[in-house]
C-alpha cells in the first residue's frame, strides 16, 4: 500500500462523513490528477431523488468540468466503497487510470466482489484496482450509519 494511498483515502474518508451527517449513506470519492485532488464528492442520492446521484458520478463530472475533458486518463479514483456496475461503467468510460476502495461490497460491488469488471472482454479500457485501503475505517462508517437507519425505523 502505498503512503499517497492513505492519504487520498482519509479524504474520501471525510467526505463518507459528511455524507453521514446529512443522512446519506456514506460514501465519499476523490480523484487525483498528477498529485493534485480534481475532484471532492460525496452520495447525494436521498436529497436528490436520482440514483445517478453517487459519489463517483458526482466526482466524475466534477473532474471532468476541472479538466475540460471527458477523458481522465492519468487519474486515480478513490472511494469509501467497491464502485457498483454503473460507477464502474463510468470509470471505465472516463479511462481512469486505477480505482482505489476501502470497503467491498457484498451487494453491489463490481470491482471485485459481486462480479470483476476486469473479468468481462472486450472493453477498451481497464483501470488498475487496489482494493482494501482503510477497509476497517471505511466499513464501520457503513455499519455505524445503517445501524442508526434501523434503530430509528424501530424506535
Amino acid at each position: 500500500m502505498i503512503h499517497d494511498d492513505l492519504y487520498y483515502m482519509d479524504k474520501a474518508i471525510h467526505l463518507a462523513q459528511h455524507a453521514a451527517s446529512i443522512d446519506e449513506v456514506p460514501v465519499g470519492c476523490v480523484i487525483v490528477c498528477h498529485g493534485q485532488i480534481i475532484a471532492r464528492a460525496y452520495n447525494k442520492k436521498e436529497h436528490s431523488q436520482q440514483a445517478i446521484d453517487h459519489a463517483e458520478i458526482r466526482a466524475i463530472a466534477q473532474a471532468s468540468r476541472r479538466l475540460k475533458s471527458w477523458r481522465l486518463e492519468g487519474c486515480t479514483l478513490y472511494v469509501t466503497l467497491e464502485p457498483c456496475m454503473m460507477c464502474m461503467g463510468a470509470i471505465i468510460q472516463a479511462r481512469i487510470e486505477k480505482v482505489v476502495y476501502g470497503a467491498s461490497d457484498p451487494k453491489g460491488g463490481c470491482a471485485n466482489t459481486v462480479l470483476s469488471i476486469t473479468d468481462i472482454h472486450g472493453f477498451n479500457h481497464y483501470p488498475t484496482i487496489v482494493s482494501g485501503v482503510r477497509q476497517n475505517e471505511c466499513a464501520s462508517l457503513l455499519k455505524s450509519y445503517f445501524k442508526s437507519k434501523r434503530k430509528g425505523k424501530t424506535a
